[in-house]
């Protein structure tokens, strides 16, 4: 990276029915307007980080693992994104308690968290609706407990964050 500001950040993430996708955009849209350069994209289709100066990575949470494509990216690329910095989120719960308090990183996000001095993490509410592939998408919803429970709010407001992270504060740049 070069003097204190970001050039361009990248955005990934690993969903099955586009949930955490739409969340990944809400990140990368709320970066986008503070003026940051954002590349989103599937996690699976990454194919190098060495362009990007930050990242971003999201996965939606399956049985208390992160999404297999988030957790092969931060595997495959863990050298070069223990260079940058890193935030990470998930998506998840099909109730309402990531609006209502912290809810800590599965194991396996923890361990990620520890190896790549990750900057923070957040897991968001999940959203899981008529039509969601998988077998067990099919039963959750048959049991009524379907829903879209992301706080877009909340999102925006972590999103912001990470760019006034990424950018100098806008006193050093009038002076």
């Amino acid at each position: 990276m070069t003097g204190s500001t970001t050039d361009t950040v990248l955005v990934t993430y690993g969903t099955t029915n586009g949930a955490t996708a739409e969340i990944a955009e809400a990140v990368a849209d709320v970066l986008r307007k503070d003026g940051l350069t954002v590349e989103s994209a599937p996690a699976r289709s990454v194919t190098d980080v060495a362009r990007y100066d930050a990242v971003v990575v999201g996965g939606g949470l399956y049985a208390g693992r992160w999404h297999k494509d988030a957790r092969r990216f931060v595997r495959r690329y863990r050298t070069a994104l223990a260079q940058r910095p890193v935030w990470l989120f998930s998506s998840g719960p099909l109730d309402a308690s990531a609006s209502e308090r912290d809810i800590p990183p599965v194991p396996g996000v923890r361990r990620t968290m520890n190896r790549l001095d990750v900057r923070d993490h957040v897991t968001f509410g999940g959203s899981l609706e008529e039509g969601a592939k998988g077998w067990v998408a099919g039963m959750i919803l048959r049991s009524g407990k379907g829903g879209d429970f992301r706080d877009f709010g909340a999102i925006e407001a972590w999103a912001q964050g990470i760019a006034e992270a990424l950018t100098p504060s806008k006193d050093s740049k009038d002076s």
